[in-house]
C-alpha cells in the first residue's frame, strides 16, 4: 500500500511531558532549555525557581541547593561536552512532546505546571472512552461491485476470521462495519488473535474482498476505527481515494 498517512489518524501519538528548566545568563546571552539532571529531579519547582546551576550540553545541575553538588556529579559535568558556564533558572516548564503519524517528534506546547500540562495531555490523547472511534464516510469511497460485495456480507453471517461484522442500518441505505480486536497493528493483533497484520489482510483476499474495501479496512483498523458507516450522503474523507467512476 501507499506511505501516504492514514487519513483515519487523528492527533499525536505517544505523548509525554518532559520537565525542563529555562535558564537564563547573566551576560545577556539568549536563554536555553535543559532537563535537570537526574540526581536532583526530587527537587520541587519551588527549589529550581532561581537557583545557580551548571549549564551542560544536556542536563543543568543546581549548584546552590540544600544538598550540595556530589564530586561524581561535578565529575560527569567536567566530562559533558558543551558546558556552556554558569546560568540562572527562571522557570520550570513542562514540554509535551508527541510523535506525528511518520513518527517524526513534535514539541505540542509548553505548560507551567505539571497537573496544567497532564490535563493537556489528557486532551490530547486518543484513548478508548474519551474520543469518537466511529466515522462515516460516503459510499463512493469504494465501487458498485465493492458495495454489493459489502451488502452480502451485511445480509449474511459475516466470517469470524475477518475481524469485522458488516450490518445494515436501519431505516437508511448505508452500511456498518464493526471492526473487532483494533488497532490492527502487529502487536495487538498477535496479543488477541495470534496473527499478524499480514496475516488479516491475506486472510481479506482469500475471502475474496475487493481491494478498495480491504485497503479501506486496513488504515480504519490500524488508526483504532470501531465504527465504520459507509454512506451515500456521507462526506469524502480527505486523504482516501474516491473509486474510480
Amino acid at each position: 500500500m501507499s506511505q501516504k498517512p492514514n487519513p483515519f489518524l487523528r492527533g499525536y501519538w505517544n505523548l509525554k511531558i518532559v520537565r525542563t528548566l529555562s535558564i537564563s545568563y547573566e551576560d545577556g546571552s539568549p536563554h536555553v532549555w535543559r532537563n535537570i539532571h537526574a540526581s536532583q529531579e526530587h527537587l520541587s519547582d519551588e527549589e529550581l525557581v532561581s537557583s545557580s546551576c551548571i549549564v551542560a550540553n544536556d542536563f543543568a545541575v543546581v549548584c546552590n541547593g540544600p544538598e550540595g553538588v556530589s564530586a561524581k556529579v561535578l565529575a560527569e559535568c567536567d566530562a559533558s561536552e558543551g558546558v556552556s558556564g554558569d546560568g540562572v533558572i527562571g522557570a520550570v516548564v513542562y514540554a509535551i512532546h508527541g510523535e506525528d503519524f511518520d513518527g517524526r517528534p513534535v514539541h505540542v506546547g509548553d505548560a507551567y505546571s505539571a497537573e496544567a500540562a497532564r490535563e493537556v495531555m489528557q486532551r490530547l490523547s486518543f484513548e478508548t472512552g474519551y474520543y469518537s472511534r466511529c466515522w462515516e464516510i460516503t459510499r463512493e469511497h469504494i465501487t458498485v461491485d465493492t458495495w454489493h460485495y459489502l451488502a452480502n456480507l451485511a445480509d449474511l453471517a459475516t466470517p469470524e476470521a475477518m475481524l469485522f461484522i458488516a450490518f445494515r442500518v436501519p431505516y437508511s441505505p448505508a452500511i456498518g462495519i464493526k471492526l473487532i480486536s483494533t488497532p490492527w497493528t502487529d502487536q495487538n493483533l498477535e496479543h488477541a488473535e495470534g496473527i499478524t497484520a499480514e496475516q488479516l489482510r491475506q486472510e481479506h483476499q482469500n475471502k475474496g474482498m475487493p481491494d478498495d474495501l480491504a485497503n479501506i479496512l486496513e488504515l480504519a483498523g490500524q488508526a483504532d476505527v470501531r465504527i465504520l458507516i459507509l454512506d451515500a450522503d456521507a462526506p469524502a474523507l480527505p486523504g482516501l481515494p474516491l473509486a474510480e467512476s
